[in-house]
């Protein structure tokens, strides 16, 4: 099969870091004997996906987090991330493991060890929670 495109094309597809353009796909589907669009329907499947993972990347899991560690605010208006010092502090301070997981897993470890090494937390046991969690 001969399609004249660069190995590093198909390189950079197969690994995600770029999409199929319809005129390859249609190559492809041709060479392969794929019903036409095929392809290009993959390929916005994969796009939607990639939408829909950074728009929840943008607030953490909420079905995780209780209601009542944010109980005097709108849990649905917080500003994740302007807000996280406080959002990671209360969440240590008064968060089960699972929301504690989850916090992490939604600012990520460097972020939340530089916040509680920043923050006025002196509490040994959040110290040790945040050392047990990341281990």
């Amino acid at each position: 099969m001969s399609l004249e495109e660069h190995p590093q094309t198909f390189n950079a597809i197969t690994k995600g870091k770029r999409g199929i353009s319809t005129i390859l796909a249609l190559k492809i589907e041709r060479e392969l004997g794929l019903e036409e669009g095929t392809l290009v329907i993959l390929q916005a499947y994969y796009d939607i996906q990639k939408i829909k993972e950074k728009e929840f990347r943008n607030t953490p899991d909420l079905h995780i987090l209780s209601k009542a560690l944010f109980w005097d605010t709108d849990i649905q208006q917080i500003d994740w991330e302007r807000q996280y010092r406080a959002v990671i502090e209360r969440v240590f301070e008064r968060g089960n493991g699972n929301e504690i997981n989850e916090i992490i897993r939604f600012y990520g470890t460097k972020k939340v060890k530089q916040t509680l090494r920043d923050s006025n937390i002196r509490n040994p046991y959040t110290i040790y929670r945040f050392n047990k969690t990341t281990d």
